[in-house]
């Protein structure tokens, strides 16, 4: 089973939106999976129209209980072949109670064993932070997907990620994960500043970045309130095709054919982003996610 983390420690980049589409655009191609939500925000569940406080059993209790597992607090949606493990904010407290466990970086990557032929892929929405929970989701993934938001401020947090992803492959091995990827979002092609991080983070980062991009689409701001990722809510939507071109590259390692050809830029902007990441550790290419294709609905 690929385990794909999404995560970033800047909210606001798109992070969880990322997750719903992207899992639900995997399992509309005929992939069975399974998305964690595992920032006690709730962000995930109530995009998929639950309500948090509904449930009697969450992802707390599978990290908290040794009793509980995957099986007993999954949740089918209304997307086929689409399961979710939802959380509440009862998972923030999780961070204190785990302080002294353990192994308990481990937590997680041991549950998701149990279930590996159920599902073929697992995305984990991530909380905005690098404590306990998203260094259980680093640990455990094979796969990472970091939304950045083409703005620059937004580059700054994308460092101290990539030194933290740094230390866990060194020193979680075997559980260190296979590939790490990049994926623009609020991406506005008509927009010089926009073009110009784009170019600019392709020149640095080179094939960790995908092809697909996400474009700022009203209505993926929509969808949330829908209960509903963007895919089913506005299914022709710009966002929509988007995030399916991004699980056909996701499964494929290619661009997807009939994207438009990322345009040069010339000028560059008042300050250069190679002089942002002097210094910080960029991960060598890596094999992406297990080639596969997309079956046709």
């Amino acid at each position: 089973m690929q385990t794909i983390a999404v995560v970033n420690q800047k909210g606001g980049c798109g992070k969880s939106t990322t997750a719903i589409n992207t899992a639900g655009a995997l399992a509309e191609g005929g992939k069975r999976v399974l998305l964690i939500d595992l920032d006690p925000q709730a962000h995930a569940t109530i995009g998929l129209g639950f309500d948090p406080d509904a449930f009697d059993h969450t992802i707390y209790d599978l990290l908290t209980n040794a009793g509980k597992d995957l099986a007993t607090i999954g949740v089918r949606t209304n997307l086929e072949r689409l399961d979710l493990a939802p959380c509440n904010v009862l998972l923030a407290s999780a961070e204190l109670e785990l302080g002294g466990v353990s192994g308990k970086e481990l937590l997680l990557g041991g549950a998701l064993r149990q279930t590996r032929d159920v599902y073929d892929i697992c995305v984990i929405d991530c909380p905005p932070s690098l404590g306990v929970l998203t260094l259980n989701a680093l640990v455990a993934s094979t796969d990472i997907v970091v939304p950045v938001q083409v703005h620059y401020y937004a580059l700054e947090g994308l460092k101290r990620l990539l030194e933290t992803i740094r230390i866990i492959r060194d020193r979680f091995h075997p559980y260190s994960m296979e590939s790490i990827h990049l994926l623009l979002t609020f991406v506005e092609e008509r927009r010089t500043f926009s073009r110009q991080i784009q170019q600019q983070m392709r020149d640095i980062f080179g094939d960790l970045v995908f092809d697909t991009v996400i474009h700022r689409d009203v209505r993926v701001a929509e969808s949330p309130s829908a209960g509903e990722p963007v895919l089913t809510y506005a299914p022709r939507s710009k966002a929509a095709a988007d995030y399916r071109a991004l699980a056909g590259e996701i499964l494929t390692g290619a661009p997807v054919a009939g994207l438009a050809p990322h345009s040069r830029v010339r000028r560059g902007i008042q300050k250069r982003l190679t002089t942002l990441f002097e210094g910080v550790w960029i991960p060598r290419r890596m094999p992406r996610i297990n080639p596969g294709s997309i079956e046709s609905t």
